[in-house]
């Protein structure tokens, strides 16, 4: 009787193991199953067949620095002039605001001091012309040299990642208008600086 009562006891112990040991087992499958994704899902991220390529940053489009307005730049010449006062020393001069395509050649010079030239500011009104020898600064620029017939300037240019560049810019000398032409002292004027250029600088005798 009591063998039959401890084979009763332990064939309901198996039978609890083998539940307890497929339950488990159950709840692990179950568990594998939902963590297992499709390869081909969105979330996933990249396919793990196919070889990795990195994303590259677009950059930014570079371009050339545009220079402030004119009205500007008149401000900031006058704020500089002032400062160079109160310090008592060489204000700037007006070309420092000037573009080198604002500027057009009006008359090339020859004088003790060497070449020089007349060059008119075509923004302002009204129009204004300075007398400039090289190494006169620019906004954007210098004049480099003064030929015969033109003048040779030096560009500077900024773009937008901080990168300058240089380059050689030629202005003509500006043919004389028809009108100019019927204009007695504009003939003489142009032909007075025609024969200085033409004849050459002597030092006077002693």
């Amino acid at each position: 009787m009591m063998d039959y009562k401890k084979a009763i006891r332990f064939g309901l112990s198996a039978a609890l193991m083998m539940s307890a040991i497929s339950f488990a087992a159950f709840d692990v499958a179950a568990q594998d199953k939902a963590e297992v994704k499709p390869v081909n899902e969105k979330s996933s991220g990249r396919d793990p067949f196919k070889r990795y390529q990195p994303v590259l940053k677009s950059k930014a489009a570079v371009t050339k620095l545009e220079p402030p307005s004119i009205q500007v730049r008149i401000e900031r010449y006058r704020a500089q002039r002032a400062a160079a006062a109160g310090a008592h020393v060489v204000p700037p001069k007006p070309t420092t605001a000037l573009l080198l395509s604002e500027v057009q050649v009006t008359g090339i010079f020859r004088t003790p001091r060497g070449w020089s030239a007349m060059v008119e500011a075509t923004p302002l009104t009204p129009k204004l012309s300075y007398v400039v020898y090289p190494g006169e600064s620019f906004f954007d620029g210098q004049l480099v040299a003064i030929e015969e017939n033109r003048l040779v300037f030096r560009r500077d240019m900024v773009w937008t990642d901080g990168r300058k560049e240089k380059s050689v810019e030629i202005k003509p000398l500006r043919p004389a208008s028809p009108i100019e032409g019927m204009t007695p002292t504009q003939t003489s004027a142009r032909a007075s600086s025609a024969d200085a250029a033409a004849k050459p600088v002597t030092p006077d005798k002693q």
